[in-house]
Protein backbone atom coordinates (compact mmCIF):
# COMPACT_ATOMS: atom_id res chain seq x y z
CA UNK A 1 0.00 0.00 0.00
CA UNK A 2 2.82 2.37 0.81
CA UNK A 3 4.44 1.73 -2.59
CA UNK A 4 1.16 2.38 -4.41
CA UNK A 5 0.55 5.58 -2.46
CA UNK A 6 4.09 6.79 -3.11
CA UNK A 7 3.68 6.12 -6.83
CA UNK A 8 0.42 8.07 -6.92
CA UNK A 9 2.17 11.05 -5.38
CA UNK A 10 5.26 10.74 -7.59
CA UNK A 11 3.11 10.77 -10.73
CA UNK A 12 1.21 13.83 -9.50
CA UNK A 13 -2.00 11.90 -9.90
CA UNK A 14 -4.02 14.40 -7.89
CA UNK A 15 -4.04 17.80 -6.24
CA UNK A 16 -5.39 18.00 -2.71
CA UNK A 17 -8.18 20.62 -2.83
CA UNK A 18 -11.51 21.16 -1.07
CA UNK A 19 -14.52 20.03 -3.12
CA UNK A 20 -16.62 22.80 -4.67
CA UNK A 21 -20.13 23.35 -3.30
CA UNK A 22 -22.46 20.75 -4.75
CA UNK A 23 -19.58 18.89 -6.42
CA UNK A 24 -19.63 15.12 -6.76
CA UNK A 25 -16.86 13.45 -4.79
CA UNK A 26 -16.09 10.02 -6.20
CA UNK A 27 -15.17 7.55 -3.48
CA UNK A 28 -12.53 4.85 -3.73
CA UNK A 29 -11.27 1.70 -2.04
CA UNK A 30 -8.18 -0.50 -1.76
CA UNK A 31 -7.94 -3.72 -3.78
CA UNK A 32 -5.37 -6.39 -2.91
CA UNK A 33 -4.23 -9.01 -5.39
CA UNK A 34 -1.54 -11.59 -6.11
CA UNK A 35 0.65 -11.29 -9.19
CA UNK A 36 1.84 -14.68 -10.39
CA UNK A 37 4.70 -15.80 -12.57
CA UNK A 38 4.23 -17.73 -15.82
CA UNK A 39 4.44 -21.05 -13.93
CA UNK A 40 1.71 -20.02 -11.50
CA UNK A 41 3.95 -19.38 -8.48
CA UNK A 42 3.53 -16.19 -6.46
CA UNK A 43 5.59 -13.27 -7.73
CA UNK A 44 4.49 -10.40 -5.49
CA UNK A 45 1.63 -8.84 -3.55
CA UNK A 46 0.00 -5.80 -5.11
CA UNK A 47 -2.27 -3.10 -3.75
CA UNK A 48 -4.30 -0.78 -5.96
CA UNK A 49 -6.34 2.27 -5.09
CA UNK A 50 -9.41 2.15 -7.32
CA UNK A 51 -12.53 4.21 -7.81
CA UNK A 52 -16.03 3.09 -7.00
CA UNK A 53 -17.27 3.78 -10.50
CA UNK A 54 -20.94 3.64 -9.60
CA UNK A 55 -20.49 6.96 -7.74
CA UNK A 56 -19.42 8.74 -10.95
CA UNK A 57 -21.80 10.74 -13.13
CA UNK A 58 -21.63 10.43 -16.91
CA UNK A 59 -20.75 13.65 -18.69
CA UNK A 60 -19.53 15.18 -15.42
CA UNK A 61 -16.94 12.81 -13.96
CA UNK A 62 -16.14 10.90 -17.13
CA UNK A 63 -16.69 10.74 -20.86
CA UNK A 64 -15.68 8.04 -23.33
CA UNK A 65 -12.63 6.23 -21.95
CA UNK A 66 -11.07 3.09 -23.37
CA UNK A 67 -7.83 1.25 -24.00
CA UNK A 68 -7.73 -0.67 -27.30
CA UNK A 69 -6.63 -4.30 -27.27
CA UNK A 70 -4.73 -5.95 -30.08
CA UNK A 71 -6.52 -8.66 -32.05
CA UNK A 72 -5.25 -12.24 -31.46
CA UNK A 73 -4.81 -12.74 -35.21
CA UNK A 74 -2.58 -9.64 -35.30
CA UNK A 75 -0.40 -11.07 -32.53
CA UNK A 76 0.03 -14.38 -34.33
CA UNK A 77 0.68 -12.66 -37.68
CA UNK A 78 3.36 -10.37 -36.24
CA UNK A 79 5.04 -13.28 -34.45
CA UNK A 80 5.02 -15.31 -37.68
CA UNK A 81 6.68 -12.47 -39.60
CA UNK A 82 9.23 -11.87 -36.82
CA UNK A 83 10.12 -15.57 -36.82
CA UNK A 84 10.54 -15.67 -40.58
CA UNK A 85 12.79 -12.60 -40.46
CA UNK A 86 14.70 -13.79 -37.33
CA UNK A 87 13.94 -10.53 -35.53
CA UNK A 88 14.29 -10.22 -31.73
CA UNK A 89 10.97 -10.13 -29.87
CA UNK A 90 10.72 -8.60 -26.39
CA UNK A 91 7.89 -7.73 -24.06
CA UNK A 92 7.63 -4.49 -22.12
CA UNK A 93 5.49 -3.45 -19.21
CA UNK A 94 4.38 0.09 -18.36
CA UNK A 95 4.57 0.54 -14.60
CA UNK A 96 1.36 1.98 -13.12
CA UNK A 97 0.14 2.51 -16.67
CA UNK A 98 -3.12 4.22 -15.80
CA UNK A 99 -1.30 6.99 -13.97
CA UNK A 100 0.38 8.18 -17.17
CA UNK A 101 -2.82 9.42 -18.77
CA UNK A 102 -3.85 13.07 -18.96
CA UNK A 103 -7.41 13.89 -17.92
CA UNK A 104 -9.57 16.14 -20.07
CA UNK A 105 -12.20 16.60 -17.33
CA UNK A 106 -12.06 18.21 -13.91
CA UNK A 107 -12.88 15.31 -11.62
CA UNK A 108 -12.04 14.06 -8.20
CA UNK A 109 -10.63 10.77 -9.43
CA UNK A 110 -8.21 9.29 -11.97
CA UNK A 111 -9.05 7.93 -15.44
CA UNK A 112 -7.02 6.15 -18.11
CA UNK A 113 -5.68 8.37 -20.85
CA UNK A 114 -2.57 6.24 -21.38
CA UNK A 115 -3.49 5.09 -24.87
CA UNK A 116 -3.84 8.60 -26.29
CA UNK A 117 -0.60 9.76 -24.73
CA UNK A 118 1.28 6.59 -25.67
CA UNK A 119 0.03 6.64 -29.27
CA UNK A 120 0.94 10.30 -29.66
CA UNK A 121 4.45 9.64 -28.38
CA UNK A 122 4.93 6.69 -30.74
CA UNK A 123 4.05 8.96 -33.66
CA UNK A 124 6.85 11.33 -32.61
CA UNK A 125 9.23 8.35 -32.81
CA UNK A 126 8.17 7.70 -36.40
CA UNK A 127 5.57 4.99 -35.82
CA UNK A 128 2.28 4.84 -37.70
CA UNK A 129 -0.95 3.52 -36.21
CA UNK A 130 -2.28 0.69 -38.36
CA UNK A 131 -5.76 1.16 -39.81
CA UNK A 132 -6.46 -2.57 -39.71
CA UNK A 133 -5.73 -2.76 -35.96
CA UNK A 134 -5.37 0.40 -33.88
CA UNK A 135 -3.31 -1.47 -31.28
CA UNK A 136 -0.57 -2.14 -33.84
CA UNK A 137 2.09 0.48 -34.54
CA UNK A 138 4.51 0.15 -37.44
CA UNK A 139 7.86 1.89 -37.90
CA UNK A 140 9.71 2.06 -41.19
CA UNK A 141 12.67 4.20 -42.16
CA UNK A 142 14.64 2.98 -45.16
CA UNK A 143 15.48 -0.66 -44.52
CA UNK A 144 14.70 -0.41 -40.80
CA UNK A 145 11.36 -1.73 -39.56
CA UNK A 146 9.70 -2.36 -36.20
CA UNK A 147 6.31 -3.58 -35.01
CA UNK A 148 4.79 -2.71 -31.63
CA UNK A 149 1.69 -4.46 -30.23
CA UNK A 150 -0.23 -2.80 -27.41
CA UNK A 151 -2.69 -4.56 -25.12
CA UNK A 152 -3.71 -1.95 -22.52
CA UNK A 153 -0.29 -1.68 -20.83
CA UNK A 154 1.36 -4.91 -22.02
CA UNK A 155 3.65 -4.38 -25.02
CA UNK A 156 5.35 -6.66 -27.53
CA UNK A 157 8.13 -5.11 -29.61
CA UNK A 158 10.08 -6.59 -32.50
CA UNK A 159 12.52 -4.85 -34.84
CA UNK A 160 14.73 -5.57 -37.82
CA UNK A 161 17.97 -4.73 -35.99
CA UNK A 162 19.29 -4.73 -32.43
CA UNK A 163 20.31 -1.09 -32.81
CA UNK A 164 16.79 0.03 -33.72
CA UNK A 165 15.33 -2.30 -31.11
CA UNK A 166 17.32 -0.77 -28.23
CA UNK A 167 16.85 2.77 -29.54
CA UNK A 168 13.07 2.40 -29.35
CA UNK A 169 13.18 0.86 -25.87
CA UNK A 170 15.46 3.65 -24.61
CA UNK A 171 13.12 6.32 -26.00
CA UNK A 172 10.10 4.68 -24.37
CA UNK A 173 11.83 4.35 -21.01
CA UNK A 174 12.78 8.03 -21.08
CA UNK A 175 9.13 8.99 -21.47
CA UNK A 176 7.37 6.32 -19.39
CA UNK A 177 8.21 4.27 -16.31
CA UNK A 178 8.72 1.10 -18.31
CA UNK A 179 10.42 -2.22 -17.68
CA UNK A 180 12.00 -4.42 -20.36
CA UNK A 181 10.91 -7.94 -19.40
CA UNK A 182 13.33 -9.51 -21.88
CA UNK A 183 12.64 -12.03 -24.60
CA UNK A 184 8.92 -12.66 -25.08
CA UNK A 185 7.90 -15.43 -22.69
CA UNK A 186 4.51 -14.60 -21.14
CA UNK A 187 1.96 -12.39 -22.90
CA UNK A 188 -1.77 -12.11 -22.16
CA UNK A 189 -1.65 -15.28 -20.09
CA UNK A 190 -0.01 -17.24 -22.91
CA UNK A 191 3.36 -18.89 -22.31
CA UNK A 192 5.79 -18.48 -25.22
CA UNK A 193 8.60 -21.04 -25.39
CA UNK A 194 11.35 -20.87 -28.04
CA UNK A 195 12.09 -23.99 -30.06
CA UNK A 196 14.70 -24.61 -32.79
CA UNK A 197 11.92 -24.52 -35.37
CA UNK A 198 10.01 -21.55 -33.95
CA UNK A 199 7.76 -20.77 -30.97
CA UNK A 200 5.39 -22.86 -28.86
CA UNK A 201 2.35 -21.07 -27.42
CA UNK A 202 0.47 -22.73 -24.56
CA UNK A 203 -1.71 -22.06 -21.51
CA UNK A 204 -1.00 -25.11 -19.36
CA UNK A 205 -1.18 -23.26 -16.05
CA UNK A 206 -4.44 -21.56 -17.01
CA UNK A 207 -5.88 -24.94 -18.05
CA UNK A 208 -4.79 -26.47 -14.76
CA UNK A 209 -6.39 -23.59 -12.84
CA UNK A 210 -9.72 -24.28 -14.58
CA UNK A 211 -9.51 -28.00 -13.82
CA UNK A 212 -8.67 -27.32 -10.17
CA UNK A 213 -11.52 -24.85 -9.93
CA UNK A 214 -13.96 -27.52 -11.15
CA UNK A 215 -12.29 -30.33 -9.17
CA UNK A 216 -11.62 -32.27 -12.37
CA UNK A 217 -7.84 -32.65 -12.20
CA UNK A 218 -8.27 -36.41 -11.71
CA UNK A 219 -11.06 -36.96 -14.25
CA UNK A 220 -10.86 -39.56 -17.02
CA UNK A 221 -9.58 -37.91 -20.23
CA UNK A 222 -11.39 -38.30 -23.55
CA UNK A 223 -9.96 -38.12 -27.05
CA UNK A 224 -12.24 -35.44 -28.53
CA UNK A 225 -13.79 -32.28 -27.04
CA UNK A 226 -17.28 -32.97 -28.43
CA UNK A 227 -19.14 -36.09 -29.54
CA UNK A 228 -20.38 -36.81 -33.06
CA UNK A 229 -24.07 -36.72 -32.14
CA UNK A 230 -26.53 -34.01 -33.18
CA UNK A 231 -26.08 -30.56 -31.68
CA UNK A 232 -27.71 -29.80 -28.35
CA UNK A 233 -31.18 -28.27 -28.17
CA UNK A 234 -31.63 -25.19 -26.02
CA UNK A 235 -34.46 -26.71 -23.95
CA UNK A 236 -33.02 -30.23 -23.57
CA UNK A 237 -33.17 -31.51 -20.00
CA UNK A 238 -33.71 -29.73 -16.67
CA UNK A 239 -31.95 -26.44 -15.82
CA UNK A 240 -28.57 -26.66 -14.08
CA UNK A 241 -28.43 -26.01 -10.36
CA UNK A 242 -25.96 -23.12 -10.67
CA UNK A 243 -26.26 -21.24 -14.00
CA UNK A 244 -23.81 -18.56 -12.83
CA UNK A 245 -21.06 -21.16 -12.38
CA UNK A 246 -21.81 -22.54 -15.86
CA UNK A 247 -21.54 -19.07 -17.43
CA UNK A 248 -18.35 -18.29 -15.56
CA UNK A 249 -16.71 -21.53 -16.67
CA UNK A 250 -17.86 -21.16 -20.29
CA UNK A 251 -16.41 -17.66 -20.33
CA UNK A 252 -13.12 -18.88 -18.89
CA UNK A 253 -12.88 -21.52 -21.62
CA UNK A 254 -13.28 -18.85 -24.31
CA UNK A 255 -9.89 -17.46 -23.33
CA UNK A 256 -8.28 -20.84 -24.03
CA UNK A 257 -9.26 -20.59 -27.70
CA UNK A 258 -6.52 -17.95 -28.09
CA UNK A 259 -4.05 -20.77 -28.79
CA UNK A 260 -6.28 -23.86 -28.81
CA UNK A 261 -8.20 -23.93 -32.12
CA UNK A 262 -9.03 -27.59 -31.47
CA UNK A 263 -11.55 -26.61 -28.77
CA UNK A 264 -13.06 -23.61 -30.59
CA UNK A 265 -16.14 -25.46 -31.86
CA UNK A 266 -16.81 -27.14 -28.51
CA UNK A 267 -16.51 -23.82 -26.66
CA UNK A 268 -18.81 -22.15 -29.18
CA UNK A 269 -21.42 -24.83 -28.59
CA UNK A 270 -21.45 -24.57 -24.78
CA UNK A 271 -21.49 -20.76 -24.99
CA UNK A 272 -24.64 -20.84 -27.14
CA UNK A 273 -26.59 -21.96 -24.08
CA UNK A 274 -25.21 -19.56 -21.45
CA UNK A 275 -28.56 -17.74 -21.20
CA UNK A 276 -30.38 -20.87 -20.00
CA UNK A 277 -27.95 -23.76 -19.35
CA UNK A 278 -29.43 -27.24 -19.00
CA UNK A 279 -27.98 -30.48 -17.67
CA UNK A 280 -27.04 -31.84 -21.16
CA UNK A 281 -25.15 -28.59 -21.79
CA UNK A 282 -23.27 -29.06 -18.52
CA UNK A 283 -22.45 -32.63 -19.55
CA UNK A 284 -21.01 -31.31 -22.82
CA UNK A 285 -18.98 -28.75 -20.90
CA UNK A 286 -17.58 -31.44 -18.60
CA UNK A 287 -16.64 -33.54 -21.63
CA UNK A 288 -14.64 -30.57 -22.91
CA UNK A 289 -12.86 -30.39 -19.54
CA UNK A 290 -12.04 -34.10 -19.78
CA UNK A 291 -10.52 -33.49 -23.20
CA UNK A 292 -8.43 -30.63 -21.79
CA UNK A 293 -7.26 -32.89 -18.96
CA UNK A 294 -5.79 -35.28 -21.52
CA UNK A 295 -4.26 -32.56 -23.73
CA UNK A 296 -2.80 -30.12 -21.20
CA UNK A 297 0.63 -30.42 -22.79
CA UNK A 298 -0.63 -29.46 -26.27
CA UNK A 299 0.60 -26.20 -27.79
CA UNK A 300 0.20 -24.11 -30.93
CA UNK A 301 3.40 -24.14 -32.99
CA UNK A 302 4.50 -21.11 -35.00
CA UNK A 303 7.46 -22.05 -37.17
CA UNK A 304 9.90 -20.21 -39.38
CA UNK A 305 8.86 -20.18 -43.00
CA UNK A 306 10.20 -18.69 -46.20
CA UNK A 307 6.69 -18.73 -47.68
CA UNK A 308 4.39 -15.73 -47.37
CA UNK A 309 1.31 -17.29 -48.93
CA UNK A 310 -2.09 -16.84 -47.32
CA UNK A 311 -4.33 -19.93 -47.52
CA UNK A 312 -7.89 -20.23 -46.20
CA UNK A 313 -10.09 -23.29 -45.56
CA UNK A 314 -13.83 -22.68 -45.10
CA UNK A 315 -16.62 -25.06 -44.20
CA UNK A 316 -20.21 -25.15 -42.96
CA UNK A 317 -22.65 -27.68 -41.64
CA UNK A 318 -26.10 -27.23 -43.13
CA UNK A 319 -29.08 -26.56 -40.84
CA UNK A 320 -27.26 -28.14 -37.91
CA UNK A 321 -28.97 -26.17 -35.13
CA UNK A 322 -31.98 -28.25 -33.96
CA UNK A 323 -33.82 -25.16 -32.67
CA UNK A 324 -33.33 -22.63 -35.49
CA UNK A 325 -31.94 -24.77 -38.35
CA UNK A 326 -29.19 -22.22 -38.80
CA UNK A 327 -25.82 -23.47 -39.99
CA UNK A 328 -22.38 -23.17 -38.40
CA UNK A 329 -19.53 -21.57 -40.35
CA UNK A 330 -15.86 -22.22 -39.75
CA UNK A 331 -12.58 -21.11 -41.27
CA UNK A 332 -8.85 -21.57 -40.77
CA UNK A 333 -6.31 -19.09 -42.18
CA UNK A 334 -2.65 -20.03 -42.65
CA UNK A 335 0.19 -17.60 -43.30
CA UNK A 336 3.29 -19.38 -44.57
CA UNK A 337 2.00 -22.59 -42.99
CA UNK A 338 1.28 -20.95 -39.61
CA UNK A 339 -2.30 -20.89 -38.38
CA UNK A 340 -2.94 -17.21 -37.62
CA UNK A 341 -6.75 -16.96 -37.55
CA UNK A 342 -9.74 -19.26 -37.09
CA UNK A 343 -13.42 -19.08 -36.28
CA UNK A 344 -16.48 -21.16 -35.44
CA UNK A 345 -19.72 -19.21 -35.55
CA UNK A 346 -23.41 -19.86 -36.08
CA UNK A 347 -24.73 -18.13 -39.18
CA UNK A 348 -27.21 -15.28 -38.57
CA UNK A 349 -29.89 -16.56 -40.98
CA UNK A 350 -31.25 -19.89 -42.23
CA UNK A 351 -29.77 -21.22 -45.47
CA UNK A 352 -32.03 -22.86 -48.04
CA UNK A 353 -29.38 -25.31 -49.26
CA UNK A 354 -25.97 -26.69 -48.39
CA UNK A 355 -24.46 -24.58 -51.18
CA UNK A 356 -25.93 -21.45 -49.62
CA UNK A 357 -24.54 -22.35 -46.19
CA UNK A 358 -21.12 -23.15 -47.67
CA UNK A 359 -21.06 -19.91 -49.64
CA UNK A 360 -21.77 -17.86 -46.52
CA UNK A 361 -18.81 -19.64 -44.92
CA UNK A 362 -16.68 -18.77 -47.96
CA UNK A 363 -17.70 -15.11 -47.61
CA UNK A 364 -16.63 -15.12 -43.94
CA UNK A 365 -13.27 -16.63 -44.86
CA UNK A 366 -12.76 -14.15 -47.70
CA UNK A 367 -13.58 -11.24 -45.37
CA UNK A 368 -10.94 -12.42 -42.89
CA UNK A 369 -8.43 -12.94 -45.70
CA UNK A 370 -9.11 -9.42 -47.02
CA UNK A 371 -8.47 -7.96 -43.59
CA UNK A 372 -5.24 -9.96 -43.21
CA UNK A 373 -4.07 -8.83 -46.65
CA UNK A 374 -4.56 -5.22 -45.55
CA UNK A 375 -2.77 -5.96 -42.27
CA UNK A 376 0.20 -7.48 -44.10
CA UNK A 377 0.34 -4.49 -46.45
CA UNK A 378 0.53 -2.15 -43.43
CA UNK A 379 3.29 -4.38 -42.03
CA UNK A 380 5.15 -3.74 -45.32
CA UNK A 381 4.83 -7.42 -46.25
CA UNK A 382 2.28 -7.24 -49.08
CA UNK A 383 1.19 -10.47 -50.71
CA UNK A 384 2.24 -10.92 -54.32
CA UNK A 385 -0.12 -13.84 -54.99
CA UNK A 386 -3.84 -14.36 -54.69
CA UNK A 387 -5.13 -15.89 -51.47
CA UNK A 388 -6.36 -19.44 -52.06
CA UNK A 389 -9.71 -20.17 -50.42
CA UNK A 390 -10.59 -23.87 -50.26
CA UNK A 391 -14.18 -25.10 -50.06
CA UNK A 392 -15.46 -28.68 -50.35
CA UNK A 393 -18.77 -27.74 -52.00
CA UNK A 394 -18.57 -27.66 -55.82
CA UNK A 395 -21.65 -25.44 -56.20
CA UNK A 396 -20.24 -22.82 -53.82
CA UNK A 397 -16.95 -22.79 -55.75
CA UNK A 398 -18.86 -22.34 -59.02
CA UNK A 399 -20.88 -19.42 -57.61
CA UNK A 400 -17.69 -17.49 -56.77
CA UNK A 401 -16.85 -16.98 -60.45
CA UNK A 402 -20.17 -17.45 -62.29
CA UNK A 403 -21.54 -13.95 -63.10
CA UNK A 404 -25.07 -15.20 -63.82
CA UNK A 405 -27.66 -14.53 -61.10
CA UNK A 406 -30.18 -17.27 -60.36
CA UNK A 407 -33.42 -17.07 -58.41
CA UNK A 408 -32.04 -19.49 -55.82
CA UNK A 409 -28.96 -17.31 -55.16
CA UNK A 410 -30.86 -14.13 -54.23
CA UNK A 411 -30.64 -15.02 -50.52
CA UNK A 412 -26.84 -14.71 -50.61
CA UNK A 413 -26.64 -11.86 -53.12
CA UNK A 414 -24.53 -9.56 -50.92
CA UNK A 415 -22.05 -12.36 -50.16
CA UNK A 416 -21.98 -13.24 -53.86
CA UNK A 417 -21.00 -9.74 -54.93
CA UNK A 418 -18.47 -9.39 -52.12
CA UNK A 419 -16.62 -12.61 -52.98
CA UNK A 420 -16.83 -12.04 -56.73
CA UNK A 421 -15.37 -8.55 -56.34
CA UNK A 422 -12.36 -10.01 -54.50
CA UNK A 423 -12.00 -12.72 -57.14
CA UNK A 424 -12.26 -10.17 -59.95
CA UNK A 425 -9.45 -7.96 -58.61
CA UNK A 426 -7.23 -10.99 -58.05
CA UNK A 427 -7.10 -10.92 -54.25
CA UNK A 428 -8.59 -14.41 -53.85
CA UNK A 429 -9.24 -17.60 -55.77
CA UNK A 430 -11.90 -20.02 -54.55
CA UNK A 431 -10.93 -23.64 -55.21
CA UNK A 432 -12.39 -27.05 -54.46
CA UNK A 433 -10.83 -29.35 -51.88
CA UNK A 434 -11.88 -32.93 -51.00
CA UNK A 435 -13.76 -33.32 -47.74
CA UNK A 436 -10.93 -35.53 -46.45
CA UNK A 437 -8.61 -32.49 -46.64
CA UNK A 438 -11.08 -29.87 -45.43
CA UNK A 439 -9.40 -28.89 -42.16
CA UNK A 440 -12.08 -26.30 -41.34
CA UNK A 441 -14.44 -29.23 -40.71
CA UNK A 442 -13.08 -29.25 -37.16
CA UNK A 443 -14.84 -25.89 -36.56
CA UNK A 444 -18.34 -26.95 -37.65
CA UNK A 445 -19.14 -30.32 -36.10
CA UNK A 446 -18.00 -33.16 -33.87
CA UNK A 447 -15.62 -35.52 -35.67
CA UNK A 448 -14.57 -39.14 -35.11
CA UNK A 449 -11.41 -39.49 -33.05
CA UNK A 450 -9.10 -40.48 -35.93
CA UNK A 451 -10.27 -37.66 -38.21
CA UNK A 452 -10.16 -35.15 -35.36
CA UNK A 453 -6.58 -36.11 -34.43
CA UNK A 454 -5.42 -35.76 -38.04
CA UNK A 455 -7.07 -32.36 -38.54
CA UNK A 456 -5.77 -31.16 -35.15
CA UNK A 457 -2.20 -31.92 -36.19
CA UNK A 458 -2.78 -30.09 -39.51
CA UNK A 459 -3.66 -27.01 -37.44
CA UNK A 460 -0.15 -27.16 -35.93
CA UNK A 461 -1.39 -28.29 -32.51
CA UNK A 462 1.39 -30.43 -31.10
CA UNK A 463 2.67 -31.92 -27.85
CA UNK A 464 5.49 -29.97 -26.32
Amino acid sequence: MEEEYTTLLANQTWDLVPPPPGGNVVTGKWIWMHKRRADGTLDLYKARWVLRGFTQRPGVDYDETFSPVVKPATVRTVLSLALSCSWPVHQLDVKNAFLHGTLTETVYCSSSGLYSRFATFLVTLGFTEAKSDTSLFVYRHGDEMAYLLLYVYDIVLTASSQHLFHRIITSLQQEFAMKDLGVLHHFLGVIVEPRPSGLLLHQRQYTLDILERTEMTDCNPCSTPVDTQAKLSEDAGPPVADPTAYRSLAGALQYLTFIRPDITYAVQQVCLHMHDPREPHLTALKRLLRYLRGTMDYSLLLHRSSSAELVVYTDADWAGCPDTRRSTSGYAVFLGGNLVSWSSKRQPVVSHSSAEAEYRAVANGVAEASWLRQLLAELHSPLAKSTLVYCDNVSAVYLSTNPVQHQRTKNVEIDLHFVRDRVAIGDVRVLHVPTTSQFADIFTKGLPSTVFSEFRSRLNITRG
